[in-house]
């Protein structure tokens, strides 16, 4: 059984190990894969896993040995699933891997905006440490007393209000006519108005791409922060851009842009932004479980107990 990986660099980039699947069958692993590669390199396999790197339905097209898509992430839209169904093609995805690692890197972000500790390590290490026995750059506030917005409350929402709360931090969720414990709801336009910080951990759905906009942000105060660590299309990056750059609101720290890799964002040179390349859920711990339940799924599939299938089959 021929087994190809056609972007394995993200998810091992040398520090794990691809045993679990070369005791499967035969292996090959690209780094990876240009679009007018795909079919070539699918060519001949039964197994093909993805990541980032689309298969689209002229590749499913060509792929006449193909039989199982694992997607290596929780996202799977880089898969024309519906033509696969009809191909009899499962694809499965991993859906829980990387909470803890998204929600760690979520406060990374936030701490920075708030303590500027790059910029303090700059000034110490310039030798611009001369005065006084203590400096800063810049006033900053405690997150105890303030209050934590969070927009989507599955499992990485609920390890952010955990943290959040470890900091004494009151949660704000938007009110979907569920209640959840321990966490204040209410009506989004309030919800944007009493958030000392908000942060994005929603799906990306049509209903939801553009939802920071220019209306929204202006509800937030001009002391709060954004942080984004979910979809980088859920944020207007030329309506949030003004809104820095004009004062409107203190920060935004964002590990996703509306285009990745990004060399062409308004947010690129907004003022007080902390920007990350897309690496919040790549924690070596959530690499290396993503790569064993990947694995799981295809021993599941060639079991005939499939498990994780978002195509119906």
């Amino acid at each position: 059984m021929k087994i190809v990986v056609l972007d394995g660099k993200q998810l091992n980039p040398g520090d794990l190990s691809w045993r679990v699947f070369e005791e499967l069958g035969e292996l090959i692993v690209y780094d990876r894969t240009r679009s007018e590669e795909v079919d070539e390199r699918m060519e001949g396999a039964q197994i093909v896993l993805t990541n980032k790197t689309p298969i689209r339905k002229e590749n499913l097209e060509k792929a006449k040995d193909l039989r199982y898509i694992g997607v290596l992430a929780t996202g799977y839209d880089v898969v024309d699933i519906e033509d696969a169904a009809r191909r009899s093609i499962p694809v499965t995805n991993v859906p829980i891997y990387g909470t803890n690692s998204v929600a760690q890197l979520t406060f990374a972000l936030l701490l920075e905006l708030i303590h500027r500790t790059a910029d303090h390590d700059d000034l110490v290490k310039s030798l611009g440490w001369t005065d006084d026995w203590s400096m800063s750059l810049s006033t900053f506030s405690e997150l105890s007393g303030k209050k934590m917005g969070i927009l989507g409350f599955g499992r990485i929402g609920q390890a952010v209000a955990t943290i959040a709360r470890a900091f004494g931090m009151e949660i704000l969720g938007v009110d979907r006519g569920k209640p959840i414990e321990g966490v204040t709801l209410l009506p989004l336009e309030e919800f944007f108005r009493e958030a000392d910080v908000i942060s994005l951990h929603t799906p990306l759905t049509e209903s939801s791409r553009g939802i920071i906009e220019k209306e929204h942000l202006s509800l937030m105060k001009p002391t709060a922060y954004l942080i984004n660590t979910a979809r980088g299309p859920l944020v207007n990056e030329d309506d949030l851009a003004e809104a820095l750059n004009e004062g409107r609101l203190a920060g935004a720290g964002l590990d996703v842009l509306d285009k990745e890799p990004n060399t062409e964002s308004p947010l690129l040179l907004a003022k007080n932004v902390v920007l990350s390349p897309h690496r919040a859920w790549s924690a070596k711990e959530a690499r290396a479980r993503l790569m064993e339940m990947s694995a799981d799924n295809l021993k599941r599939w060639l079991e005939g107990k499939p498990v994780h299938v978002v195509n119906g089959l």
